[in-house]
């Protein structure tokens, strides 16, 4: 599939991407601009990001999974950025929970994706 926009991952990280800086971000004080807000961001974006360059090379299924990975880290990493959040009282508990389990729903689409595209060319 070339056409990255029809994939599941891609819409629901592109939404969850876009929440993030409308809903959370700006939760964030000033002082974190440049700290915590640019990290999240980054993070964030960086899941579709990773889709989309995967499969716009058109390297082949090994390539794409690689990108795919990198993805998954990329979740991790926002992951790690929301607990944080919530811990220094940025977000709610409830507010955590939600996006964290989106998120963590999102790195099983991404690994179920990879596994898919490594074992239906073996």
């Amino acid at each position: 599939m070339s056409d990255y926009r029809r994939l599941t991952v891609y819409r629901k990280s592109y939404e969850l991407a876009l929440r993030v800086y409308q809903n959370v971000s700006v939760k964030l004080p000033e002082e974190e601009r440049y700290g915590l807000v640019n990290q999240i961001k980054r993070a964030s974006a960086g899941i579709p990001l990773n889709i989309a360059e995967g499969y716009g090379r058109g390297m082949g299924d090994k390539e794409t999974a690689r990108f795919l990975m990198m993805a998954r880290g990329s979740v991790s990493e926002v992951l790690v950025l929301l607990e944080m959040i919530k811990d220094l009282g940025y977000i709610t508990e409830e507010e955590y929970g939600k996006y964290s389990s989106e998120y963590e729903e999102a790195g099983k689409m991404l690994t179920g994706l990879k596994r898919k595209l490594l074992t239906t060319n073996d």
